[in-house]
């Protein structure tokens, strides 16, 4: 079954996962969650195992992604308001995925610096 599903995004915890999913399925698209009872049960190793997994049918996958395009949350700055990307000027900005480009890292990756990826142009910046 899970052979027709893509993932759309993952989360540390259910109920974030939870809630865009019930977007999603009032939105009339086949979700489903993977490791969700996993984390539920010892929540310390959501990061270990990625987190939930929020899986998407493949036919509904790009109307899946618009939708939660326009409802997740995206990044502010110290004073609440929405960060904006530097080539494209939009507010669609994530934290962008760690690097880990060597040993140190991969061992401590809260070290590493947080770079951000603007959702609309994908640039990573700093």
């Amino acid at each position: 079954m899970i052979d027709h599903f893509q993932v759309l995004a993952t989360f540390p915890y259910s109920t974030e996962a939870q809630i865009t999913k019930s977007k999603l399925e009032a939105e009339g698209i086949t979700v489903m969650l993977l490791d969700e009872k996993t984390v539920d049960s010892d929540p310390l190793i959501s990061q270990a195992i990625g987190g939930v997994k929020l899986l998407v049918s493949d036919d509904d996958f790009e109307n899946a992604v618009k939708i939660y395009n326009e409802i997740r949350a995206y990044e502010t700055n110290d004073d609440g308001e929405p960060m904006h990307c530097p080539s494209c000027n939009a507010a669609q900005v994530l934290i962008a995925p760690l690097e880990r480009k060597n040993l140190f890292y991969m061992l401590f990756p809260f070290f590493e610096r947080t770079n951000y990826i603007c959702n609309a142009c994908k640039t990573v910046f700093k």
